[in-house]
């Protein structure tokens, strides 16, 4: 009977092995299938932030441009203002001057 149970318990114990190997490898393979997507998540995660970066980077190259321009802008004009006043008053002087030898 001692002979019957031990080759009842090698005989289970095979049978164990042989049902759970490939339910081993299928869970290897699904493991590495993740792995190799969570690779890949991490890699566009890395391409997203430097494409952030280069962007925030243009953004404010931009904003720098755009004060500067400002800026400028707004010297150019009151230049202009300046340059229309000064011919203003050049017109009144010339008329008044006009006016003073016609009298």
């Amino acid at each position: 009977m001692s002979k019957y149970r031990k080759q009842m318990l090698q005989l289970m114990v095979a049978k164990k092995a042989v049902d759970t190997e490939p339910v081993l490898k299928a869970h290897q393979n699904h493991s590495a299938e993740i792995e190799s997507q969570i690779d890949r998540i991490c890699e566009m995660g890395e391409v997203m932030r430097k494409a952030v970066q280069v962007d925030d980077d243009q953004f404010c190259k931009i904003q720098e441009k755009l004060a500067q321009l400002e800026l400028e802008n707004k010297e150019l004009r009151e230049l202009l203002s300046i340059s229309s006043e000064s011919l203003q008053i050049r017109k009144e002087n010339s008329m008044d001057t006009a006016s003073q030898a016609i009298k």
